[in-house]
């Protein structure tokens, strides 16, 4: 089962996801509060996943985000968020975040999200704009992203157009008929020869070298 936490201080949401999630089988959502009694239900709960609304009044979804430091471990976070344009996806994207949903996403997709940012995917919503994605984060020149894409071999090089597509090391290791553990080195190295910190800015450095212009680029 994957665990889920929702965090958003309207109830209608919180009420509204937990009806979603929960009509799958494979799915629970061990708690949901507002901003307020975030970082308790985490730590009771111990979830795998966290939809964490962005702007909450009192303590935003930033605020939270940074004591729970997805970069050192603990849950995989995603943002949930009103209007993909948001001025704080960018930061809580820097911050560690797995990527983000718009509230009015797809009920039907919801779970596939949710399965998908529990084995390791990235997520952004399919209303996310990649102009307003490299406005917001992206400061790595074109031919500066292929310089860096060149020092991959060519197996890391496979691994990245699959993780620019939004799969988990697990489907990438399905596609590529290799382990999870094997891809997860891959990836390390490919964070490591980019100096980023996350699959998202990766997947970006991806796109801007052109590797991801016929592979459909992130979720």
């Amino acid at each position: 089962m994957i665990r889920v936490v929702v965090i958003d201080d309207e109830a209608l949401v919180r009420s509204g996801f937990r009806f979603i999630l929960e009509a799958v089988d494979d799915i629970v959502v061990v708690g949901a509060t507002d901003g307020h009694g975030a970082i308790d239900l985490i730590t009771e709960t111990d979830p795998d996943v966290v939809l964490l609304d962005i702007r909450m009044p009192g303590r935003n979804g930033l605020e939270i985000l940074s004591e729970l430091d997805p970069h050192t471990g603990g849950p995989v976070v995603a943002m949930l968020t009103t209007f993909d344009t948001d001025s704080y996806i960018a930061e809580a994207l820097r911050r560690g975040a797995a990527g983000y949903l718009v509230k009015d996403t797809d009920p039907e997709q919801l779970p596939h999200l949710v399965r998908s940012l529990a084995a390791g995917g990235v997520v952004l919503s399919a209303e996310a704009s990649r102009a307003v994605l490299h406005r917001q984060l992206g400061t790595v020149d074109n031919d500066i992203a292929k310089k860096q894409v060149a020092q991959l071999t060519a197996r890391e090089r496979d691994v990245l157009v699959l993780l620019g597509g939004g799969a988990s090391n697990t489907e990438i290791g399905s596609s590529l008929h290799l382990s999870s553990g094997t891809i997860k080195d891959h990836v390390s190295s490919i964070l490591a020869k980019f100096g980023v910190a996350t699959r998202v800015q990766a997947a970006l450095v991806a796109d801007r070298a052109g590797l991801l212009e016929t592979s459909g680029g992130t979720r």
